[in-house]
C-alpha cells in the first residue's frame, strides 16, 4: 500500500483549532489512516477482510482486544501552544518526540493563561489534585483573576527589565510563572495517542489539559474515524471492574438490587471501605472511575 491520503485530514492541515485564551492545536502532518491500520493487521492475520463493514468489525475486534501494533503504524504530528504548567503535565507522557520552544535563544512574549468564571474555585474537600465543583462566588473570582493578571504583568516586565540591562536570556526568564504559554511540535503515533487522550478526558483530569485532549482527539477522528469511533466504545465509554468488584456486580444482579444506597450498602457488607463503595457505586452508575 502507498502513502495513504486521507481528504478529511489534508482539508485540517495547519488549521489552528483554538484553545483557552492564547492556545491552540494544529495538526502538521500525519502517515496512515484507518486504512494502514487494516493493512498492517492483514500482515499477521493474512488477506483478511475487503469491505468498509469488514475493516471497520476488524479495527474494532483489534481494539477491543487490545492488539495494539496496528494502530502504531498511525502517527500523527501536532504543533501546539499551551501554558507551561499544562507542558508539564503533558510531558508526563513520554511515547512521544516532541521539540519545544527555548527561552535560552527565544525571548518569551507576554502571553498567560488566566482561568476564567467557573474555572475559578476551591480546592476540592475530597480530591487532593484538583479543584471544587462548585466556583467561587462572582466578586470573589474577579478579585483572584485581577490578581493573577497583575502577577503575571510584574513578573514579564521585570523580565524585560533584565533582558534590557543585558542579563542573559537563559537567567532573565527564570521568574516568569507556569502560566506563560509554550509552544512545541509533539508527534506520536496512534496507540499512545489513544492512551494520553484515555487519561486527559477524563473527567478527573485538570480542565486545563483535557480541552486539550477533546480537541486533539477531534483532529484525530479526521485522520483515522474508524479507529476513533472505535476508541470512543471500548476505551472512552468502557469502564472497567475489579475482580471484587465484578464478583460484587454478579451478587447486586442476583439480588435485583436497584438503588445507590443498596448498592453501597452491598459493597459495605462485602468489607469495601467506604471509599471503596463510593467508587463502586460510582462506577455502575455512571460509567466513570472513581
Amino acid at each position: 500500500m502507498a502513502h495513504e491520503i486521507v481528504p478529511a485530514a489534508e482539508e485540517i492541515l495547519d488549521r489552528e483549532f483554538s484553545v483557552l485564551d492564547h492556545g491552540f492545536v494544529r495538526l502538521v502532518d500525519y502517515m496512515g489512516g484507518d486504512a494502514r491500520i487494516v493493512q498492517a493487521a492483514r500482515v499477521s492475520y493474512g488477506e483478511g477482510t475487503r469491505t468498509y463493514r469488514e475493516d471497520r468489525g476488524l479495527i474494532n475486534y483489534l481494539l477491543r482486544n487490545e492488539h495494539t501494533s496496528p494502530f502504531e503504524q498511525v502517527v500523527l504530528t501536532f504543533h501546539a501552544k499551551m501554558p507551561i504548567f499544562v507542558a508539564r503535565q503533558w510531558v508526563r507522557h513520554r511515547t512521544a518526540r516532541l521539540n519545544e520552544i527555548s527561552g535560552r535563544y527565544s525571548v518569551l512574549k507576554a502571553e498567560f493563561y488566566v482561568p476564567q468564571g467557573d474555572h475559578v474555585s476551591p480546592q476540592s474537600d475530597n480530591n487532593k489534585q484538583g479543584r471544587s465543583a462548585d466556583p467561587f462566588p462572582a466578586d470573589v473570582r474577579e478579585r483572584i483573576i485581577t490578581s493573577l493578571r497583575e502577577g503575571q504583568a510584574r513578573a514579564h516586565g521585570e523580565y524585560d527589565a533584565l533582558l534590557a540591562g543585558g542579563v542573559a536570556r537563559e537567567l532573565a526568564r527564570i521568574n516568569l510563572p507556569l502560566s506563560t504559554y509554550t509552544e512545541w511540535y509533539w508527534q506520536i503515533d496512534l496507540h499512545n495517542l489513544f492512551h494520553f487522550l484515555h487519561l486527559r478526558m477524563d473527567i478527573h483530569a485538570q480542565y486545563e489539559i483535557r480541552v486539550y485532549a477533546e480537541t486533539m482527539f477531534e483532529i484525530a477522528r479526521a485522520v483515522a474515524p474508524v479507529a476513533c469511533e472505535a476508541f470512543a466504545e471500548h476505551r472512552l465509554g468502557s469502564v472497567r471492574f475489579s475482580q471484587r468488584e465484578f464478583a460484587l456486580l454478579q451478587r447486586a444482579l442476583d439480588r435485583g438490587v436497584s438503588t445507590d444506597e443498596e448498592l453501597e450498602a452491598l459493597a459495605l457488607d462485602a468489607e469495601f471501605t467506604k471509599r471503596e463503595a463510593r467508587r463502586f457505586v460510582e462506577k455502575v452508575r455512571t460509567g466513570k472511575m472513581g
